[in-house]
This record gives C-alpha cells, structure tokens and sequence, in this order.
C-alpha cells in the first residue's frame, strides 16, 4: 500500500518553484523511489519552447542522478480539473526505467485520478535487446 501523501505535500511543494512564465500552467512531481526516497522535480518553461522541461523528466533526470532508477510510484500535481496525466514524453521517460507504475493524479480541488503508467501508455515500445 502507498502512502501518497508524502508525495503530494512534495509534489505541491516543488510545484510552487515551477518556470512557467509562458503557459502559466505549474506542474509538480515526485517519485517514490526503491530506496523509499522521495526525488521531486518541477516544469522550467524556456522562451525556445521545444527546450522547456516537464516536471516529470526533472525528476527522473534527478533520481538517476542520485543513482536511482526505479519509481515505485508517481504523483503529478496540476491546477487543472481534471488533474493532468504526463505528457507522451514523459511517460516514455518512465517506461524507459519500469514497465510500470501507480501514478497519482491531483488538483488543489482534491480531485486524484489514479493511474498506471501501462494504461496512460499501453502497447508501448520496447527496444530489441541486443544480438
């Protein structure tokens, strides 16, 4: 069973350091990692807007960083209603690490969608092991 509050509260509070001075749109996440650590990262928005970072990738570049590489749970906070699932690059990003995770959706409404990274990226792509 997952404790998802030590995430949201780490989730909102990286939120609130977000870069998103273009799209006005924050976005918070955390991962609870296999060491039982908590690895946060937020959206840092870029004038060139093709090089702007998701909040989930902040925290996954984080996470290996630290030497970790295996979420065992995610939450995304976002202001939007419903709360906003990652984005295709992101769960890709995820998939790169596990083939699958619990991902907790919220709002500042109270509003949690609970997913898996299987159903937010069914069928993905997996690269042929070598020869």
């Amino acid at each position: 069973m997952i404790d998802w509050e030590p995430l949201v509260a780490a989730a909102w509070e990286v939120c609130e350091r977000a870069h998103a001075p273009y799209s006005r749109f924050a976005v918070g996440a955390a991962l609870l990692m296999e060491d039982g650590s908590i690895v946060t990262g937020c959206n840092v928005e870029n004038r060139s807007y093709g090089l702007s970072l998701c909040a989930e990738r902040n925290a996954v570049t984080a996470a290996v960083g630290r030497g970790l590489k295996r979420p065992q749970a995610v939450v995304v906070v976002t202001s939007s209603s419903p709360p906003s699932a990652p984005c295709g690059m992101c769960r890709e990003t995820l998939r790169e690490l596990v083939e699958d995770v619990p991902i907790l959706l919220v709002n500042p409404e109270g509003e949690r969608l609970e997913r898996t990274l299987a159903k937010l990226l069914p069928d993905s792509f997996v690269f042929p092991p070598p020869a």
